[in-house]
């Protein structure tokens, strides 16, 4: 599991999820943003770009835990 802000600079969150992806083992890696974007077309900007999953800042810091949970149990 990852969380990247998606506003980095140089290489930007959505960028390094394609890269992520297309690369060895990014497939079956659990990628999440994390920004300040949370508008439907910057939700559905991160989803195309890859990502499982899409919280907004200021996210809660259980939250993360709460998806590792999930992707242990499953």
């Amino acid at each position: 599991m990852a969380l990247f802000d998606i506003g980095m600079p140089k290489l930007n969150g959505y960028e390094a999820c394609r890269r992520i992806r297309t690369g060895p083992g990014g497939a079956a890696m659990t990628l999440i943003a994390v920004t300040g974007w949370g508008q439907s077309e910057d939700k559905m900007a991160a989803q195309n770009a890859g990502f499982d999953k899409h919280l907004d800042k200021p996210a809660n810091p259980f939250t993360p835990l709460a998806i590792l949970d999930e992707i242990v149990k499953a």
